[in-house]
């Protein structure tokens, strides 16, 4: 198991990066740092698409050496694909113990375009996904805010504690906790809301099968202020 973040050198996927190895580190996992190239241009020849390739190794280069050196991550991988981003995604997923994209990419189309790769690898992922919302590298608030549960489905309930025990947040659930939970994690302080709060530091909603986002995952990828993980709500394997 390891955590995967894919990379393409925009501002949107340095924060992913910066999460990315966060999770690695906290997890105890090496980080699989990925980046994706296609030639757009139709049929060429090897010369002409090996400039390139590159520039594409260049980009992976410079996501690895920035995850080496800015972090405490024990072991960081590379992985250079020819092809769609979501589809070398979404099969590493499969052995991954957790993917991080960025909202958008180099394009700069917003979220909400049909198609963009976050909102593909959160439909198709094997693993829960997160997407790190927002314009760039940000600073560490001060006084972060907790991890929100949308949902009390188990395979949510069980990320969203997690997340909140690994980065010692408080943990804010939209309905009450089910009984069974009480007592599992005694280091995270939970509580019930009604709203999600202006600081939340993390949104966890569920998935509901391989391939269908959901409504309210599909809302909260659209218009969340903050970084969004989706949670399939069984392992799946990509057929």
């Amino acid at each position: 198991m390891n955590v995967i973040v894919g990379y393409d050198g925009s501002d949107y996927s340095m924060q992913a990066l910066d999460w990315a190895m966060d999770e690695a580190e906290l997890r105890k996992l090496p980080l699989t740092v990925v980046h994706a190239w296609q030639w757009p241009y139709g049929e060429a020849d090897e010369e002409a698409k090996s400039h390139l390739r590159k520039a594409a190794d260049h980009v992976l280069w410079h996501g690895a050496e920035c995850a080496r050196h800015a972090g405490s991550v024990g072991k960081v991988e590379t992985d250079l694909y020819e092809g769609s981003a979501v589809e070398r995604l979404v099969t590493l997923s499969e052995q991954a113990e957790l993917v991080v994209v960025g909202s958008r990419g180099m394009g700069g189309l917003p979220l909400a375009v049909l198609g963009s790769v976050a909102t593909q690898v959160a439909t198709l992922a094997s693993c829960p996904v997160v997407v790190v919302r927002g314009a760039g590298p940000l600073p560490s608030p001060a006084h972060p805010g907790p991890v929100v549960v949308t949902e009390m489905e188990e395979a949510v309930l069980e990320f969203a504690f997690k997340e909140a025990s690994q980065q010692r947040l408080p943990l804010l659930t939209l309905a009450p906790l089910p009984e069974n939970w009480s007592g599992r994690y005694p280091d995270v302080p939970a509580k019930a809301g009604t709203e999600v709060p202006q600081n939340a530091s993390l949104l966890v909603a569920g998935r509901p099968r391989h391939g269908h986002l959901g409504r309210l995952a599909d809302a909260l990828l659209r218009e969340a202020r903050c970084p969004v993980a989706v949670v399939p709500l069984s392992r799946e394997v990509t057929p």
